[in-house]
């Protein structure tokens, strides 16, 4: 062969290696957990404020800019529904927020201020209330009126959001007693107590004991469920929510997750749940394949678990491992030859 045909023969196949194909691409998937900062949170009252429904026999501290006749004092909204205040005279008050009340004492005192300013505080509510707090449908200040159980004021509140975890929390003043429950936990200051339940068994009727009677100033809090995770050889890693559910199956989030990768080693894989009151988490060893044919159970996987799947290398990773080396050694024959 000649120099000039051997050359153009190493032109091809340089040509040849530089356009192989396979190349993977690779994507990066969310990574579970993080710390985040929880910013500090007003008062309950201060909260949810602008969601509480007025009514007859709640007492309003009423502070207005540039209006002494009126600012610090306290009205008591009357049987009608009103308010009878200095200047303006009486002013629907029942069955508005807070919010719509101010709106309405702004437009009747533009008579008398150019740029008038109100605030209006509840300093005495009609009936005791009650605080729902976190992910409800409606979260807010409730008056207890008469003697109403947890269903029935879920049921006022327009019962959990989806994304709302499974259990809920409910805390009570000491001078209310101890809440009736046998979880109940008191505070080592003695100040409160609180307890958890699980909605599920309450809409079922599983555990009617847990349907207990609210007390005036009982705070009940929702969380948002935590996440799971999905991290290593899947197709689109990352968190995803229970939504509904107390817990989702290896099975479940997998789909989720659009399935395994190409380099996955489903016999490998194992969960990563996180141990109590501590930063460690336990391995699981999980055969994924034996679960994808059948042969094991599906396996449950808990808020804030890590289905992890190790991957190995593929085919196309080793050809583009391998393609610069080969380059190199294509690139230092042509010096040679050059050189002959």
């Amino acid at each position: 062969m000649t120099s000039k045909a051997f050359r153009q023969l190493l032109a091809v196949v340089l040509v040849a290696l530089l356009s192989a194909p396979g190349r993977a691409q690779v994507t990066f998937g969310q990574q579970p957990g993080g710390a985040s900062g929880q910013p500090s949170t007003p008062t309950l009252t201060e909260r949810f404020r602008p969601s509480y429904v007025l009514g007859p026999g709640d007492q309003l501290l009423i502070r207005a800019f540039e209006m002494p006749e009126i600012s610090d004092r306290v009205y008591r909204i009357d049987g009608d529904g009103n308010i009878n205040v200095p200047v303006l005279g009486k002013i629907p008050a029942s069955g508005r927020r807070i919010e719509q009340l101010e709106a309405d004492m702004l437009e009747r005192l533009r008579q008398y201020v150019r740029t008038p300013q109100v605030t209006i505080t509840v300093v005495q509510y009609r009936s005791e209330p009650v605080f729902f707090v976190g992910a409800f449908r409606a979260p807010g200040i409730y008056p207890l009126e008469g003697a109403r159980t947890l269903v029935e004021m879920l049921s006022v509140v327009g019962g959990l959001q989806p994304y709302a975890s499974r259990r809920i929390k409910i805390t009570r003043r000491k001078e209310f007693g101890t809440i009736p429950l046998a979880g109940a936990q008191v505070s080592p200051d003695g100040e409160f107590s609180t307890a958890e339940i699980n909605i599920g068994s309450l809409r079922g009727s599983v555990s009617p004991s847990e349907d207990i009677a609210l007390q005036p100033f009982d705070v009940v809090t929702a969380e948002r469920a935590e996440m799971i995770y999905v991290a290593g050889a899947v197709r689109s890693a990352g968190g995803f929510e229970p939504a509904e559910r107390e817990y989702l199956t290896v099975l479940q989030v997998l789909a989720m997750a659009g399935g395994l990768a190409e380099n996955a080693k489903p016999r490998k894989a194992r969960v990563l749940r996180p141990v109590l009151d501590t930063s460690r988490r336990a391995e699981i060893p999980i055969d994924l394949e034996r679960i994808l044919q059948g042969k094991d159970s599906d396996f449950r996987l808990m808020p804030n678990d890590t289905l992890y799947v190790p991957g190995g290398v593929t085919r196309s990773t080793v050809l583009w491992r391998v393609l610069p080396l080969s380059v190199s050694l294509a690139s230092l024959l042509v010096i040679l030859i050059d050189r002959l």
